[in-house]
């Protein structure tokens, strides 16, 4: 292994190696450690990883456990490697070809200033016949660690991000050896741990992100996918290098492959990749932050949702009553949920799909109740599950555009899917929705999804491109929206927080981070995703209950401070003292917006076992990137006896405001941050300001 060419980004050193047949790798290191790479005796993994179908899969008893490294890899060579730079852009685009003559284009690209790369693959077919891809990767580094001679026994770890239905960011840590990643003995057999999701709510058991760490050098290597749909990942080993590829699920995984005719191209979903040296949370936002609003940033606003208040009874009525109360408050948005289309006999709940305006609920039309919220001094927003149709609903009949699988309707529940490459379906839902939008003037949607279309459907060459091709025309009517209503803030929802990746958080303004709107556990959930998800983009609930003490209400207020402010909840009800903590609440959110949408977080306190049932305490901080500002969050689970936090932080910080109910004894004096907090479920907030020059 060899050298061909090495390239600084920021902190982070590129390196792309070959061997003596011109195969080529990747791999990355921090430039600040450059002089502490080892030479490893490990063989060069090829930065593209593909087959293509009637080619030999791998060796090493691994059909089956991954098409990584099979024969249409072997025949892959480093043809040509040309970089240009433009702006404050740098790409480096690498040519490999095959012995069909087939291009492989492997391409990344850094803008200064970030500390990540995203990288782009492109195959196009230049052999004169079709064929078909069935496992294609849309990015593979190889050396892991760079920083060891041998395998690193005992000093890898690999961090996964794991999600669920109301259980989403919980992170996970395995050893390499743990996960059966040791090299064997005679370096023949290989092993890969994959993993992924297979259907359309892609952050589902796991987000689409890897990272591999380096316990001993505390250097990490993190990955992320643009993964809209179906995807893998894959930790490999056969030799002293392990490496990570991840990208669309091979026809194993996800029942995808792509045919692809003579001069014909395709292109791999966007991946992104960092190393640090520093922990896997700092890994995990150097990634983040090339999908955070772009541009002049505006301040964050504080939504109201009427869901939690209404429960799927969003009447004329009840939405001017909701208004009254809103009123002298510093809400931005109010948000119409679902049930504004009822129908007086089949209800609402799975009547989704004909999108007919309620004129039980709206005896006036739609225009008065958005009018008297705009007289209000409130920007109104209305929600739409716009790729499904509910039971109920006429359309949920209308097979000739629904998605099938082996010729029959998919039914998941209740749901029914549109076929979302139909050119029927997005006129349709260009009446039904995006005119809707224009016609009664709303500055707010909220697309909603609830159910998976599962491994993927008819129409393509697999049920997987099936799948991947509805998923993509989905994300083409989102940007239709976007052009015929640019000033329209869209929320992104899958039934809570089933869609955080990155294609569709960057197609949003909004995601919605949980559906654990009143739960205890919220202010872990919205913590943990503060890794993957920018808080800027995060949509955090405080469900508001009339029987609530105000030691829960601002422990339910300050959850909203892990991101963008929504409330719901019993405001009709609350009294004079409740909406007094209320409106605290909201003050302090409006005096640390600016840490939220642009900082770095850092996490303190108890190793949660349970979610459920937490016990002992966490801690958030987040410094703004210049340190001069920093917001903390503290909230205690269930504990035994008090919890008393002392927190070092950097000279200079002084306490400007604080948010609580009684008082914990916050004070802040030579770098450190003391406070005590006594009783179960409940939360301080603290906003920092450092005199001292940094």
């Amino acid at each position: 292994m060899k050298t061909m060419k090495q390239y600084t980004l920021g902190d982070m050193v590129l390196r792309y190696v070959t061997d003596e047949k011109m195969h080529m790798g990747l791999e990355m290191f921090p430039a600040s450690m450059e002089n502490q790479v080892k030479e490893k005796n490990a063989q060069v993994d090829s930065l593209i990883q593909w087959k293509k179908v009637g080619d030999a899969f791998p060796y090493g008893f691994a059909n089956g456990i991954t098409m990584r490294n099979s024969a249409s890899v072997w025949g892959l060579k480093w043809n040509d490697q040309q970089t240009e730079k433009e702006g404050q852009e740098t790409r480096i685009r690498t040519t490999l070809t095959d012995p069909e003559g087939n291009l492989f284009y492997h391409t990344v690209t850094y803008t200064e200033g970030r500390e990540a790369v995203s990288v782009d693959v492109e195959i196009q077919n230049k052999s004169g016949s079709s064929f078909t891809i069935e496992m294609l990767s849309s990015f593979s580094l190889g050396g892991i660690s760079v920083f060891a001679e041998d395998e690193g026994t005992g000093r890898l770890a690999v961090h996964k991000m794991r999600s669920k239905w109301s259980g989403e960011g919980r992170m996970e840590k395995r050893s390499a050896e743990e996960l059966l990643l040791e090299p064997t003995w005679s370096r023949h057999g290989v092993y890969s741990d994959r993993f992924g999701q297979t259907g359309s709510l892609p952050v589902r058991g796991y987000f689409p992100f890897a990272a591999v760490e380096d316990t001993v050098s505390e250097v990490v290597w993190a990955a992320a996918l643009e993964a809209p749909a179906s995807w893998q990942m894959e930790v490999y080993r056969r030799d002293e290098g392990l490496c990570l590829s991840g990208g669309l699920p091979d026809f194993d995984y996800g029942h995808w492959c792509k045919e692809l005719k003579p001069e014909e191209s395709f292109r791999a979903p966007r991946a992104y990749l960092t190393v640090c040296r520093d922990t896997v949370d700092t890994a995990c936002q150097r990634l983040s932050d090339l999908w955070k609003t772009q541009g002049e940033k505006k301040p964050l606003p504080i939504i109201f949702n009427e869901y939690c208040t209404t429960w799927g009874t969003p009447s004329h009525e009840n939405i001017r009553k909701i208004l009254k109360v809103l009123k002298g408050k510093p809400a931005d948005i109010f948000v119409i949920d679902a049930g504004w289309y009822a129908d007086p006999e089949k209800g609402w709940e799975s009547n989704m799909g004909d999108w007919e305006i309620s004129k039980e609920l709206f005896p006036n039309g739609m225009q008065a109740v958005v009018d008297e919220i705009k007289e209000n001094g409130l920007i109104p927003g209305i929600w739409f599950e716009t790729e499904t149709c509910g039971k109920d609903a006429l359309m949920y009949q209308n097979q000739e555009h629904l998605l099938k699988r082996n010729g029959q309707v998919i039914t998941s529940g209740g749901r029914r899917f549109w076929d979302m490459r139909d050119p029927w379906v997005i006129d349709y839902l260009e009446k039904k929705m995006i005119d809707f939008l224009e016609k009664y003037g709303f500055g707010y949607v909220k697309i909603d999804y609830n159910e998976s279309i599962g491994i993927g459907c008819d129409g393509a060459e697999s049920l997987g491109e099936g799948l991947r091709q509805s998923i993509r025309g989905t994300q083409g009517f989102f940007k239709k929206l976007r052009e015929r209503l640019p000033g329209l803030l869209t929320e992104i929802c899958a039934s809570g927080g089933h869609r955080m990746e990155p294609s569709m958080l960057m197609l949003g303004d909004l995601v919605s981070f949980s559906d654990a709107h009143e739960e205890k556990e919220i202010p872990i959930i919205a913590a943990n995703i503060q890794r993957l998800v920018p808080p800027e983009k995060s949509q955090i609930w405080a469900v508001l209950q009339k029987e609530d003490s105000i030691r829960r209400l601002v422990y339910s207020m300050i959850n909203t401070c892990f991101g963008v402010m929504c409330i719901s909840g019993d405001v009709f009800d609350l009294s004079e003292i409740q909406w007094e903590y209320v409106q605290k609440g909201m003050e302090f959110y409006r005096a640390v917006s600016h840490i939220i949408q642009d900082g770095r977080t850092f996490y303190y306190g108890t190793c949660q076992k349970s979610w459920r049932k937490p016990s002992g305490w966490q801690g958030v901080l987040r410094y703004t990137k210049d340190r001069k500002e920093a917001l903390c969050i503290f909230h205690r689970f269930e504990a035994d006896e008090d919890v008393r936090i002392d927190l070092k932080l950097e000279e200079g910080f002084a306490v400007e405001k604080i948010y609580e109910e009684g008082d914990h004894g916050v004070s802040c004096t030579h770098g450190r941050l003391v406070l005590k907090l006594e009783q179960d479920y409940e939360a301080v907030a603290v906003y920092l300001k450092n005199s001292k020059e940094i």
